[in-house]
């Protein structure tokens, strides 16, 4: 099975990208003061690399591996090897550690359909490799949505300076 990032993140966080983009580019087509288009292009950096990220980032799970690709690189897993499954949950966000000797690999719940991830993935495993942390979060996988509301305000603030920009110059 293959898993990627929630699209409920992803599309407001690439209308933020657009924005910031259309912004930077009216504050040098307007001649605005370099210091804004500085910011902006220091802004916008962070945002981009998150986006990329995000967009390319994806696990498949089988009966044998789980191989995560992310942008210009891959990394997998043969679930024979796997020791231990850990868990770490803050409020409701929860990292999933895979440890294979000297190997790890990390996934949060930021991709969609994450229960049935986590799911899939512990069907595979034996149950001694599998923490209780990781059984118990697996019952009852937390959903988080903050990041998403997060990114459409974002978006929503970055939307109204371009407008507020727009209406001033046109």
């Amino acid at each position: 099975m293959n898993f990627r990032i929630r699209k409920a993140f992803l599309f407001p966080l690439g209308i933020l990208v657009i924005e910031i983009v259309a912004l930077l580019a009216s504050c040098i087509i307007f001649e605005q003061p370099v210091a804004k288009s500085v910011i902006l292009g220091v802004m916008i950096l962070p945002v981009l690399i998150l986006f990329v990220e995000c967009l390319f980032r994806s696990t498949t799970i089988d009966s044998e591996t789980i191989m995560t690709r992310k942008f210009l690189r891959s990394k997998s897993i043969k679930l024979s090897d796997i020791s231990e499954v850990e868990t770490i949950q803050v409020k409701k966000r929860a990292f999933v550690t895979l440890c294979a000797g000297d190997d790890f690999l990390i996934f949060s719940n930021a991709y969609s359909k994450f229960p049935t991830m986590v799911n899939t993935l512990l069907s595979y495993l034996p149950e001694e490799v599998i923490t209780e942390e990781t059984a118990a979060m697996a019952s009852e996988p937390p959903r988080k949505s903050t990041d998403i509301l997060s990114c459409w305000l974002a978006a929503a603030l970055m939307g109204f300076i371009l407008y507020a920009q727009l209406k001033m110059f046109l």
